[in-house]
């Protein structure tokens, strides 16, 4: 759950400039083809869905059938804005992608603002 709106964290799911403050070390972009790099290795996504403010989904290049999505609502009693993150991997991947997203999480919070 954020304190920021909808259209603020859309912009970091999206926006290269607010990518690089808490999710990949650098990212390109022509279109809907994204190039995310981590420690010098990249990896290619397409966005393949996007509305504003609502959801962002990515299709690797690589594993047509592998994606990332990143769902965003707001709840009606508290008001508050969820980000909903989805994304492929492998059984044994689970734990170590959910400790990589708690921690990116983590940083996007701090870079939205909460």
């Amino acid at each position: 759950m954020f304190k920021a709106s909808p259209s603020i964290i859309y912009l970091f799911v999206t926006q290269p400039t607010c990518l690089v403050r808490w999710f990949c070390d650098k990212v390109d972009n022509v279109g809907d083809l994204y190039t995310f790099s981590w420690n010098d290795e990249a990896e290619e996504a397409n966005l393949s869905e996007d509305i504003e403010e609502e959801l962002v989904k990515f299709i690797w290049t690589d594993r047509p059938d592998e994606f990332l999505q990143f769902r965003i609502y707001k709840t009606d009693i508290t008001n508050e804005t969820i980000l909903e993150v989805t994304e492929c991997c492998e059984a044994d991947e689970v734990k170590s992608q959910n400790d990589i997203w708690n921690s990116n999480i983590k940083k996007l919070k701090t870079a939205c603002g909460g």
